[in-house]
């Protein structure tokens, strides 16, 4: 069963730290490849951190790993993900002349893997 949520995809600071290290170490890795839920939403969906799950919005689809973000820093319905692979994957090509695809406020569906 999925439900749908609003993605805000943006950078972290541990993501800035991670790339002087080189965008292929674990590091950086983790930090663009981790969702970060609320707890509260981790806690109604059943979700522990590292469980599985997948995010769909109109672009297109990912699987990605969640961890409960801190608490206060998401409210509940709110999802955040840092700026990389998966986070362009689910951005629409419309640049609607900015030359940046809409990436703030994405609706998405997301379902845990079994």
């Amino acid at each position: 069963m999925s439900e749908t949520f609003v993605l805000i995809p943006g950078r972290t600071s541990k993501q800035g730290c991670g790339i002087s290290e080189g965008k292929f170490k674990e590091n950086y890795q983790r930090e663009i490849n981790t969702l970060q839920v609320a707890s509260e939403d981790m806690q109604r969906l059943n979700l522990a951190d590292g469980d599985r799950v997948r995010l769909t919005s109109e672009a297109g689809q990912v699987e990605v790993a969640v961890t409960a973000a801190k608490k206060g820093e998401l409210p509940t319905g709110i999802l955040f993900i840092a700026y990389g692979d998966l986070s362009s994957r689910l951005m629409a090509a419309d640049t609607h002349g900015s030359g940046m695809p809409t990436s703030k406020g994405m609706d998405v569906k997301l379902e845990k893997i079994s």
